[in-house]
């Protein structure tokens, strides 16, 4: 299991803000870069316009991860580190960025039916889950990689929360995300509604039952996008 033991992680080396969450009105605004699957490539894909320059400052990995009873394959398995966790590790592994992981306040169950159930209770609401402790400052970072899995074709409802937190005007946003059958889903599209002022760039894909073996994907993904140039 990739472990996220060569990047520091913001928790206990960032300046970070106040308990509780910042209730900043901001967000991403639209951009005409919609995610994509690890698979493809930009020249694949005629929605995907050029890939931003993400190799002008600082970057983030803000991710949230479930472990415990997952889907795999139609069936299930219980899992001691989430799929998105997995595919943090091997990105903390290749590229110098710092790791924010988003935890809920009030946890999600351990069984897959469980969270599936609380999650559509989620959606239905708008809710916004508490993140429990302290949330990062961002102010030092040009690129934040928005990392989660995709629950019924979009992001975990804690992940509006995130970003709803912070102003990401001027700063270059990627989603990553883990899936079983929906691939990116509406997740660069939610995105691209909450962001304002921020540019939306190629997403990434993984198929959470792959999770252990992405390791090429996401090297690729990350030297296609200006993150890995070594």
């Amino acid at each position: 299991m990739t472990q996220l033991d060569r990047r520091t992680f913001v928790r206990s080396a960032l300046t970070l803000a106040g308990a509780g969450l910042v209730a900043s009105a901001a967000g991403c605004s639209p951009s005409p870069t919609p995610g994509q699957t690890a698979s493809q490539t930009p020249s694949e894909d005629p929605t995907v316009t050029e890939t931003p320059d993400a190799t002008r400052g600082r970057a983030l990995l803000a991710y949230f991860s479930r472990a415990g009873e997952n889907y795999y394959y139609g069936d299930r398995i219980d899992l001691t580190t989430g799929n998105t966790a997995v595919v943090a590790g091997i990105m903390a592994d290749l590229v110098d960025l710092d790791v924010y992981e988003i935890e809920a306040a009030d946890p999600y169950p351990e069984a897959y039916e469980a969270t599936v159930q609380r999650n559509v209770r989620e959606q239905e609401s708008d809710a916004r889950p508490e993140i429990a402790g302290a949330l990062p400052d961002l102010a030092g970072y040009d690129v934040v990689l928005l990392g989660s899995g995709v629950w019924n074709v979009r992001a975990p409802m804690i992940m509006r929360t995130f970003v709803e937190s912070f102003d990401l005007t001027g700063k270059t946003v990627f989603p990553v995300v883990t899936y079983a059958v929906s691939g990116m889903g509406q997740v660069a599209d939610e995105y691209a509604e909450l962001c304002a002022g921020a540019t939306i760039g190629e997403g990434l894909a993984v198929q959470g039952e792959e999770a252990e073996q992405s390791r090429p994907d996401v090297e690729d993904w990350l030297r296609r996008v200006g993150l890995l140039t070594s």
